[in-house]
């Protein structure tokens, strides 16, 4: 039994490291480590495992980056974000950079 529970904890660690990684690559630098998520399609999920470890896997992998996570399934897909409070100047960074991708999509540039 306990080659099972070594086993099942080296599963855990692999998950919860390959999450970590996916959330760090979608930070952007200059948000100095805010405003940080990941999207999972339910086909992600499939691959990870079962729902209560991927949830239990990513809240962990976010604590690493910093974060306070959350996570939300939403029509098969499991949403993981930062609930930390963003600094004012980080926050209008992300907003001026939103407001320039709208502006961006409304005049077609690619």
């Amino acid at each position: 039994m306990p080659a099972q529970d070594e086993l099942a904890r080296r599963r855990y660690e692999n998950l919860v490291n390959r999450l970590e990684g996916l959330m760090r690559a979608s930070l952007k630098p200059r948000y100095q480590g805010y405003h940080g998520q990941l999207i999972l399609s339910s086909g992600d999920l499939e691959e990870m495992g079962a729902l209560k470890d991927v949830r239990r896997a990513a809240r962990e992998a976010g604590r690493r980056l910093g974060w306070h996570p959350k996570t939300h399934l939403v029509d098969a897909r499991l949403f993981v974000y930062d609930d930390r409070e963003v600094p004012k100047g980080i926050s209008e960074l992300a907003a001026e950079d939103a407001a320039d991708a709208i502006d961006a999509e409304l005049r077609g540039d690619e």
